[in-house]
């Protein structure tokens, strides 16, 4: 069986992770969401979300973490290990779940591959 847990040791919670993240400059896009990656020298992915007011109010925003969220712990053992994923949605897409199981461990998959270039 599989855990389908999202822990507190999965979360990106400290400023200095976003921006390592940030300048890193690793990046990989769709319709839905940018994410930025940083190895975080760890056995299991990390999720950090950007959502900002220009995505919408705090009903919009409040989803998008929550489906991200929820994409997150579903699709994680699929996700590569020791990658923090700091995940920016895009303003014009709308939040949908089965879009973003589809579209996250896809891009993670893709951001692990260009880091390790």
């Amino acid at each position: 069986m599989v855990n389908e847990q999202f822990p507190s040791r999965c979360r990106v919670r400290h400023s200095g992770d976003y921006r390592r993240a940030y300048e890193r400059r690793s990046t990989v896009a769709d319709g839905q969401m940018v994410i930025f990656g940083h190895p975080n020298g760890l056995s299991y992915p990390r999720l950090g979300i950007s959502a900002s007011r220009r995505l919408g109010g705090a009903v919009v925003r409040n989803r998008w973490k929550r489906l991200l969220r929820e994409a997150f712990r579903l699709r994680r053992a699929e996700l590569p290990e020791g990658i923090d994923l700091i995940v920016i949605p895009r303003p014009e897409a709308e939040p949908r779940l089965a879009l973003l199981l589809d579209s996250l461990p896809r891009l993670a998959l893709r951001l692990a591959k260009k880091m390790a270039r």
